[in-house]
């Protein structure tokens, strides 16, 4: 067992995670979020309150200690693990509250554990991610993401968001307000894109928040499409590539991990996966033509992750599965064919398109099986971390192919430094970088360019 240190910490409340149509900082992202069963009480113990230092200064995490190498803090993370230490690493799943120590019914309910922090400390959480519910101000969520990750024991956290700009914000409330895809992508100004992915980056990295689900790598090809629309960059193949490279480029300036979505492609549809189960039907030229530009363009870019898309693609896979849930297309494609060697996060669990055949317990199971390494927002988390669980120790899920997943999103956080420093963000240096009269004559600019 890992050795377990600091205070009690963790998440708040979450939604879904791949963004929907919604309007900026609208809840919907993976799916519908679940009712509250309890009030949630107490006060943000974060709130108002600065970190000492710049977002730049950080303590030591465990990965620095004599026992483990300097020169391989990812082989020595690991091996200090226990299997349930492991499997927690994959899971990145919607908490409730405010502050690292908020009580809520509902994370009784769902967890047997009243705080994020102590949901966190019970499942060795690997992530968590915010949603509009869980900010107030900036000073607030950097005491709230300082809280999380002193939760997290000798392995930092994953603290992602869906900070798309434009139709989905769930940072809105205290971030600049930039243009969305669509309207970057009218500029036809690659630079354009990778400066407003640095500039949010550097936004959300002054927040505490490392992993952005952002940016859309969808070629709107319907217009019609309910669930991308204007989230995309274009309905041109050759467009949407270039901007999702810079974009990408963009996050990496600002050392915050992007993830290109939605593989492997969600823009020819009209139905919704957060409520139906989509079935594309193009051909394999099809994809290779009108699909995978851009996910080419985001890999050669060095993309951080890559998320799976609850659809069906039956000339990619005849079996009828979402792509979530299909080793040819997220092993076949998305690893051998595409060379992608980063981390593969599954859209949201939650979501209708990927519940529709199989329980929650066993999608998350067949996620793994598929190639999937981050397990996002189950509906039943215990379902979920159990049955993962019981998989591996069977040998239905190997140890190696755990082991896989495990040091993809250790190698991820080694690559933004979260293995070296335990990340300490800084309300003072929020307070400088959000909102800022660069980053708001950025926007300006943009939106001028647009037309």
């Amino acid at each position: 067992m890992l050795r377990r240190i600091g205070t009690a910490g963790c998440l708040a409340i979450a939604l879904t995670a791949c963004g929907g149509g919604a309007t900026a900082g609208a809840s919907q992202t993976g799916g519908a979020p679940p009712a509250a069963t309890g009030a949630t009480t107490g006060t943000p113990t974060g709130a108002g309150t600065a970190a000492s230092g710049p977002a730049s200064q950080a303590a030591p995490t465990p990965a620095q200690s004599s026992r483990q190498s300097p020169k391989d803090p990812v082989r020595a993370a690991l091996a200090g693990m226990s299997l349930e230490e492991k499997v927690g690493q994959l899971f990145m799943p919607v908490l409730y509250g405010t502050s690292a120590d908020t009580v809520s019914g509902e994370n009784q309910a769902r967890y047997g554990a009243q705080t994020p922090a102590k949901v966190v400390a019970k499942y060795h959480l690997g992530g968590v991610i915010l949603f509009p519910q869980n900010i107030k101000s900036a000073a607030q969520v950097v005491g709230l993401t300082n809280g999380l990750q002193r939760a997290a024991g000798d392995v930092p956290l994953l603290v992602g968001t869906d900070q798309e700009n434009g139709l989905v914000s769930r940072m809105s409330a205290v971030m600049t307000a930039f243009p969305g895809a669509s309207q970057i992508g009218a500029t036809n100004d690659p630079a354009l894109a990778r400066a407003v992915a640095r500039a949010t980056g550097e936004e959300l990295r002054a927040l505490g928040v490392n992993l952005d689900f952002a940016p859309v790598a969808d070629v709107n090809i319907d217009p019609r499409n309910p669930v991308i629309g204007k989230r995309a960059y274009g309905d041109d193949p050759a467009l949407v590539s270039k901007m999702v490279g810079a974009a990408v480029k963009g996050f990496a300036d600002a050392k915050v991990a992007a993830t290109a979505k939605h593989f492997p492609g969600h823009g020819d549809t009209r139905i919704d996966s957060h409520s139906g189960l989509p079935v594309i039907k193009h051909t394999k030229a099809q994809w290779e033509r009108l699909d995978a530009p851009p996910f080419r363009a985001a890999i050669g870019a060095g993309v951080d992750a890559v998320m799976s898309a609850h659809i069906v693609f039956p000339k990619l896979d005849p079996s009828g599965d979402p792509a979530t849930l299909s080793k040819p297309i997220l092993t076949g494609l998305l690893r051998q064919k595409l060379g992608f060697k980063g981390v593969i996060s599954t859209d949201a669990l939650n979501m209708e398109g990927v519940r529709k055949k199989y329980s929650d317990g066993e999608v998350a199971v067949r996620a793994v099986l598929a190639g999937a390494d981050l397990l996002l927002m189950p509906n039943d988390f215990g379902k979920a971390y159990q049955s993962v669980l019981g998989a591996v120790r069977s040998g239905r899920i190997s140890q190696q192919r755990l082991d896989e997943s495990v040091t993809r999103l250790l190698t991820l956080k080694q690559a933004k430094g979260l293995l070296d420093r335990r990340p300490v963000a800084s309300a003072e240096e929020a307070a400088r970088v959000l909102r800022s009269a660069e980053h708001r004559r950025l926007a300006a600019r943009v939106v001028s360019r647009a037309g």
